[in-house]
């Protein structure tokens, strides 16, 4: 049985929230989107969207103070500033493809364009799916919340 408090507590935790503070807006996505996709310059996000100067440069702005995307002048015209990706920025890949596989199955009920491939087979990407350590794909079923000092010992015997 579900200790409640004990659950809500661990929710209460839980990042979900703070990562929605940070980025879960629609027009984040669609910058990151840009993004990935080589845009780099403001005018490249503003004409490629079509969001408002105002909306880009503060989401633009939001997107460097926590770090997702870093400003800097751009190497062949140092009049121009460049936003790249950090670290941080490029780990949000996966949520984004989740989303848009998501968007394909039950918003357009089809497969969209353009397709991501494999640069090497030519073929399109798997599905993204939460995994097992052991690279099994889990169903909601097989997985659940637990503490994370329920698992550190056994995490750190293994290692």
């Amino acid at each position: 049985m579900l200790d409640i408090e004990r659950h809500r507590e661990m929710l209460r935790q839980c990042s979900i929230a703070a990562a929605l503070d940070t980025i879960g807006e629609r027009w984040s996505f669609l910058i990151l989107r840009g993004a990935f996709n080589g845009l780099h310059h403001f005018e490249e996000f503003q004409s490629t969207l079509g969001i408002a100067r105002n909306i880009l440069s503060n989401r633009l702005a939001r997107m460097v103070e926590t770090g997702i995307l870093e400003r800097e002048p751009d190497p062949s015209d140092r009049r121009k500033i460049s936003y790249r990706l950090t670290e941080k920025g490029r780990d949000l890949l996966p949520v984004l493809l989740s989303m848009r596989q998501w968007g394909e199955k039950w918003i357009f009920e089809k497969p969209s364009n353009p397709v991501l491939v494999d640069r090497m087979t030519r073929q399109p990407i798997a599905d993204m799916a939460p995994r097992a350590a052991d690279g099994r794909v889990l169903k909601l079923g097989e997985m659940e919340w637990v503490d994370r000092a329920e698992i550190e010992p056994a995490h750190e015997q293994a290692a």
